[in-house]
């Protein structure tokens, strides 16, 4: 609106000639005799690009992201994972990666569901250090919606993960875990990172210092591993077991997993994860499970027995 005012003020008190409007403003004769001829822009029609690949499936990723809505909030689709099931749901389609996920951005913005991902590459040496963590998810088990507390352990060289659900996140789910997770790998890490856990630890002291449980330094000194803390309220340092949480939660249990029993559950997770085994992670040059190949060997060996992992309580 304002420059076409400039061209006709130019026009009559200025140069006075198109070709000298057009030079001194640095527009297009076309324009100025528009801007002579109509003191309003005409209203510019954008053409609808049509989307041949796309329009099919519109309505499919639609529903996706409408059910999203009521899925738990880190249990909804990523553009990937919509994308990964395209592929196997309606495999007639051939439709890129890319095409889906810019649809998916402007749809997820449009419901306010849009996040961002930040991924950090880090380099460990083999069998150096495993991160153990917990992270909440849902099941449908047996028709009802349940909350599980699944048990992940993951190798910071290879990649690889454990991942194993449990009904309550207690001291003994805690331990069970790590050794079912130790069996996975065929072999114990030198040095376990956690946070502040209650199963661990029983007080903060200064810096890194902690007072640790007793059943957890008795269940350290059997396995013959070294535990390290985060900081209290620094996830990050602790950032591989954080990621990879979200990554099985987002690839592995979406849309949430229908099953009769929590040992059906856990079958699911360990063949996700050995799926997971053949995928190459960052900037890594080999799959996890070859590099889970070459960590075994460095790993501290199993014990030859397992701990008693039932606590035990006596009267006062």
């Amino acid at each position: 609106m304002e420059l076409f005012e400039e061209i006709r003020r130019e026009y009559e008190h200025g140069v006075g000639t198109i070709q000298g409007v057009a030079r001194k403003l640095g527009v297009h004769r076309r324009m100025v005799r528009e801007a002579l001829a109509n003191a309003m822009p005409a209203e510019r029609k954008i053409p609808t690009r049509e989307k041949p690949k796309l329009t099919p499936v519109m309505d499919f990723i639609d529903a996706i992201l409408e059910a999203d809505r009521k899925a738990p909030r880190k249990q909804r689709h990523t553009a990937h994972r919509i994308w990964c099931r395209l592929r196997v749901e309606r495999p007639e389609l051939e439709i890129a990666e890319g095409t889906v996920r810019q649809y998916v951005r402007k749809r997820k913005q449009q419901l306010g569901q849009l996040s961002q991902e930040v991924f950090i590459p880090q380099s460990y040496a083999w069998g150096q250090e495993g991160q153990v963590d917990w992270y909440e998810a849902f099941a449908e088990i047996e028709g009802e919606k349940t909350k599980v507390y699944v048990f992940c352990l993951r190798s910071m060289a290879s990649a690889g993960a454990f991942h194993h659900a449990y009904l309550h996140a207690n001291q003994q789910a805690f331990l069970e875990g790590h050794e079912l997770g130790f069996h996975y790998f065929g072999g114990v890490f030198r040095v376990l990172r956690y946070d502040n856990l209650k199963s661990a630890v029983k007080k903060i002291l200064r810096g890194r210092q902690r007072e640790e449980t007793t059943r957890f330094i008795a269940f350290r000194s059997h396995w013959g591993f070294q535990s390290e803390f985060c900081t209290p309220g620094q996830a990050h340092e602790k950032g591989g077991v954080e990621e990879e949480g979200g990554y099985f939660r987002r690839n592995h249990l979406v849309p949430v997993p229908k099953v009769r029993s929590l040992e059906e559950l856990n079958e699911v997770l360990a063949q996700s994860a050995r799926k997971d085994e053949q995928r190459v992670v960052g900037n890594r040059t080999q799959t996890v499970g070859i590099a889970m190949n070459l960590e075994r060997e460095h790993l501290l060996p199993l014990a030859l027995e397992g701990f008693e992992l039932a606590g035990f309580t006596f009267p006062r």
